[in-house]
């Protein structure tokens, strides 16, 4: 049971939100953390840049079939569902959470779950660790651009070289200068996982939090209902469902092995949050960002405890057949 109860990541969103609503921040104080909060998420990727082993990326390159099904999986067929879902299902959202149901869609994937689902289930844990991080290089430039396209193709506003100049700026530049600075300081931010944590969770923390303080200041919890949430629930696993199947059964369909199998349904399946949150708000600046991202917080807890359930069923069948 404990595999389906919520992580301690995601009680401290919650506890955030509540903070949020109860005490949000505005004013002089909301701009002053606005400026904390950038420099946290650009601290963020610095690390995530220095963390990564060039030998790494040089060698999971090489598995370039795998890659690419993951990236079309990513940033064409996820976009796609995503697209036909939000417009299709006989449901009637809130225009920030139906551009947070298409924000999902076009994210990348996450990295340090993917890696450790794929590890648990007995899959290609190199592989998995270039495709994870090259989907989220990748998504950098891409989500910004699918984002605008399907929200201009919704009637809902279009592409912001702003936006991605924003992302550039805040995500990308910070990451490529960790990643020129690692031969110095790699080993000893890899070395000091648990020191450096506070960073990853803290810097996403404060964008959720100012993105709700915002939200609830503009009247959120007036404007969204327990049918509302429970339409995101559905639509959230859904596009789950639909992407598990398709990776599982595409992979196997194309001649992958058991192992690249299980790297593509969990880096291909999964959306990342870490990501998600600092890019919504530049993506989404002066909108309603805790709308938007409300609907990427409830994937991240649901794709968590599918995952799990889905790697220990790797695990065990692996473990059978070596037995028989």
């Amino acid at each position: 049971m404990r595999r389906f109860l919520p992580d301690q990541f995601t009680l401290l969103l919650l506890a955030t939100v509540a903070l949020a609503s109860l005490l949000p921040v505005a004013g002089t104080a909301a701009d002053w953390f606005a400026i904390a909060t950038k420099c946290a998420i650009a601290l963020l990727f610095f690390l995530q840049g220095a963390r990564l082993s060039r030998q790494v990326v040089i060698g999971g390159l090489l598995h370039w079939r795998l890659h690419l099904a993951i990236l079309v999986t990513t940033f064409g067929i996820f976009p796609l569902l995503g697209f036909g879902i939000a417009h299709l299902l006989p449901f009637e959202l809130p225009d920030g959470m139906l551009a947070g149901i298409l924000f999902i869609a076009v994210l990348p994937s996450t990295v340090q779950s993917s890696i450790a689902f794929t590890s648990m289930a007995g899959g290609n844990v190199p592989a998995a660790i270039c495709a994870a991080t090259a989907s989220n290089i990748v998504g950098m430039f891409a989500t910004p651009l699918l984002i605008g396209i399907m929200l201009s193709a919704g009637g809902h506003g279009g592409f912001s070289f702003d936006a991605l100049y924003q992302i550039l700026l805040q995500l990308l530049v910070p990451f490529i200068v960790g990643q020129l600075l690692m031969p110095w300081i790699g080993d000893w931010v890899r070395g000091h996982k648990k020191i450096l944590s506070p960073v990853d969770r803290g810097s996403i923390l404060m964008v959720v939090y100012l993105a709700f303080s915002t939200a609830v200041a503009e009247g959120l919890w007036q404007q969204l209902s327990l049918a509302d949430l429970g339409e995101l629930v559905i639509i959230n696993a859904v596009m789950l469902a639909v992407v598990l199947t398709l990776t599982m059964f595409g992979s196997r369909a194309l001649g992958f092995s058991r192992a690249d199998e299980i790297a593509i349904v969990f880096c291909g399946s999964k959306k990342s949050l870490a990501s998600g949150v600092p890019m919504a708000g530049a993506i989404f600046a002066g909108q309603s960002v805790g709308a938007i991202v409300l609907p990427l917080m409830l994937f991240h807890q649901m794709q968590l405890m599918i995952c799990a359930v889905i790697a220990q069923h790797y695990a065990r069948s692996a473990f059978e057949t070596v037995e028989t």
